[in-house]
């Protein structure tokens, strides 16, 4: 197997820089020819990508040309936001990416945020990978599969010649633990823990912040916990809903789904710390006692990029750090894809990560 990226940017949305990314790409792994491109374009590309897609072939002389557009696209390397650009990683000498069929043990998924049902998302084999977008998450966007965008939104691949390890990051730091939730309505959580729902989030957080109209919504979290609920934190078994809003006049909290009287419940907070320390733990876990991967394939959340991190992406960085030199690519995009609890799932503010294997080297991934 042989793998490596590439990256370029430039300051017009020009098929060329995909070309580039490409040629990099081939350069650093000794090929002439890819089984496959994967090939991400920043959102500047989004209305018409096909030229670059078409540029990306070319270079790479396969026509198994696979991706999205996205906010910002990123390498082992470095990362670019706010400027044209096109990540790529191509795949040779017996590892690339095929239509999925119905045999697939997973599956790389690309949808458009126009194109994801959960009906389809939650079938067949499990999934991974990550929802195109750009910076208003309003779009346009696209993806595409064997060098073609696809008119449904949707691309399904499976990886051969290659095993796969993948696992995901949600990052927080928890500000209480699982309890009753006693009274809800519809999106509103009312009681919890014999506590109105405002109150027992308010508790939790500093002084300065406590205060319903400087509560920060953008990072907080509702955390759901499935399996026993002993010990469910921090074996990372849980479920995340955004907090949308407080509600002062009857001290409620508005969350992003309809949950059950009944159901346990614990508030969350999105910290960088809390999610780079995640990240390392991930990284810890997915590869003790393994050998190196040979690449990686990277889906973070556009709201855990470098934004997020103030001005750097310290999950990649912790990556590239952790083995120097693998080739991995990624976006930034409009959710997640994993599976876990036993179904696929769409995450938020989360990141997930592919490490690709060698066949020959590893026996138990």
């Amino acid at each position: 197997m042989k793998a490596a990226s590439g990256l370029a940017q430039g300051r017009h949305a020009d098929p060329a820089l995909a070309a580039q990314a490409v040629r990099e790409a081939l350069a650093a792994a000794a090929l002439d020819i890819a089984q496959t491109v994967v090939l991400y374009l920043s959102s500047d590309f989004a209305r018409d990508p096909a030229a670059a897609i078409a540029a990306a072939a070319r270079a790479g002389q396969c026509t198994q040309v696979v991706g999205c557009t996205a906010a910002g696209v990123f390498n082992e390397t470095d990362w670019v936001l706010d400027a044209p650009a096109a990540a790529a990683l191509v795949l040779g000498d017996g590892a690339s990416l095929q239509p999925a069929h119905g045999d697939a043990a997973q599956v790389l998924t690309y949808c458009a945020p126009n194109a994801l049902d959960l009906a389809w998302l939650q079938a067949g084999a499990p999934r991974f990978g990550g929802v195109s977008g750009d910076a208003t998450g309003q779009g346009p966007f696209s993806v595409w599969q064997s060098g073609r965008v696809q008119t449904d939104g949707r691309c399904e691949l499976s990886v051969q010649g290659a095993r796969l390890q993948i696992d995901f990051s949600q990052g927080i730091y928890p500000l209480t633990q699982p309890a009753r939730l006693d009274k809800v309505a519809g999106h509103d959580v009312q009681i919890i823990g014999g506590i109105k729902a405002m109150t027992s989030l308010a508790h939790e957080l500093p002084l300065s912040v406590r205060a319903p109209e400087r509560i920060p919504t953008h990072l907080l979290m509702a955390g759901i916990p499935y399996g026993a609920p002993e010990n469910a934190v921090a074996e990372g078994r849980f479920h995340l809903l955004p907090v949308i809003a407080v509600n002062r006049d009857d001290e409620s909290v508005t969350i992003a789904n309809q949950l059950e009287p009944g159901m346990q419940l614990f508030w969350a907070l999105r910290k960088p710390k809390a999610a780079a320390d995640d990240m390392a733990a991930m990284l810890t876990r997915m590869t003790e006692n393994r050998p190196a991967p040979r690449f990686g394939l990277m889906f973070p959340c556009m709201g855990r990029g470098p934004m997020f991190y103030g001005g750097e992406d310290r999950d990649q960085k912790i990556l590239a750090e952790r083995y120097p030199g693998l080739p991995f690519i990624g976006f930034y995009g409009n959710g997640e894809i994993a599976h876990f609890d036993g179904a696929n799932r769409l995450l938020q503010y989360s990141t997930v990560l592919a490490l690709g294997y060698d066949m020959s080297t590893c026996i138990d991934v």
